[in-house]
């Protein structure tokens, strides 16, 4: 991952490619999370970019039988 530097006004600027790989454009926005002494900046995704994500996912796991009705 490419470094960035931070302004004067404390703004960082995300890399191109890094805003090509999760395609985030302008006003997206990023929930900033510290974690074990680092940061990390996770796309706020609308519950509707959810739609479809496991499709094709195979349901191949056998239930407890106290959970079949």
């Amino acid at each position: 991952m490419p470094a960035v530097t931070i302004s004067p006004k404390y703004q960082v600027v995300i890399p191109k490619a890094v805003r090509e790989k999760y395609a985030l454009l302008p006003g997206d926005k990023v929930e900033m999370i510290e974690l074990d002494g680092r940061i990390e900046l996770v796309p706020i995704r609308p519950a509707k970019a959810l739609k479809g994500f496991i499709k094709g996912l195979k349901n191949t796991f056998e239930r407890e039988s106290d959970r079949c009705l």
